[in-house]
């Protein structure tokens, strides 16, 4: 007899569709499973669905049908202590880091988040200084977030996500707008951290490097889902889905690490 605990994926998606006040159609039927530990590039066009997607996952948009559980806990909207656990196990990081950090300083930035969940004291310092560890952000605790460079305020904005402990770390765009050197940092970060991530990018050769699976969101539903070296060897799906890799970049010949 198999005694083996099963675990609730991740993030399970199941029929969901969704249309704007103003009557457009942004997703149709979408189903989406990730396990925990999986990291999963979100690929597509503009327009596609994907924010929207990513906005119904701790309940900023509520479904008009289909459900979203994460960590086997449905997104309700209707249930104020529901939706509260939820925001805390989907922490997203948003394009801008400078809509998440908003006070005079880097551990206060940190600490918001799990001050409103009641976390006070040691324990609060100790998950600032933990957060702020794995985004190699430590020594700056005390600097204002504004005084930084944009790649450290995209860290920061991470370890503000991180302190919550979530479930899920859901980035958008996160090599959006970083020189080179701040790109190559935020990777090594990122793959070292031991959490299920689901990474929105238009950076092909990113999701490579980070996300061994990829999805093609295409006119509100998945079209694609598999290995990323596979979906972007892939040429006709790649045109298809208007997804073009960066001139001289050659997937088959890139080593992941």
């Amino acid at each position: 007899m198999d005694h083996t605990l099963k675990t609730s994926p991740s993030l399970d998606v199941s029929g969901l569709a969704y249309a704007y006040p103003d009557g457009n159609q942004a997703l149709y039927g979408v189903n989406l499973q990730i396990q925990p530990g999986e990291r999963v590039a979100l690929l597509g066009p503009n327009g596609a669905g994907k924010t929207t997607l990513v906005m119904h996952l701790n309940g900023i948009l509520a479904a008009g049908l289909g459900t979203v559980h994460v960590g086997g806990l449905a997104v309700n909207t209707e249930d104020k202590d529901a939706l509260r656990e939820i925001r805390r196990r989907v922490g997203i990081v948003f394009q801008d880091p400078d809509d998440q950090l908003f006070m005079p300083t880097v551990r206060e930035d940190v600490a918001f988040g799990p001050i409103n969940m009641g976390v006070t004291g040691a324990e609060l310092e100790a998950q600032v200084m933990q957060a702020l560890e794995l985004v190699g952000m430590a020594d700056y605790a005390d600097r204002p977030p504004h005084h930084l460079s944009f790649g450290q305020r995209r860290r920061v904005a991470v370890a503000t996500v991180l302190a919550m402990k979530p479930e899920i770390l859901v980035l958008d765009e996160p090599s959006s707008n970083l020189d080179p050197a701040s790109r190559r940092e935020l990777a090594d970060i990122l793959r070292d951290l031991d959490i299920t991530l689901l990474m929105v990018t238009h950076d092909l050769p990113y999701a490579l490097e980070l996300c061994s699976r990829s999805v093609i969101l295409s006119q509100g539903t998945i079209v694609a889902d598999g290995k990323t070296i596979d979906i972007l060897c892939n040429d006709s799906l790649m045109a298809e889905n208007r997804l073009e890799l960066p001139f001289g970049f050659d997937p088959k010949n890139t080593l992941v690490k």
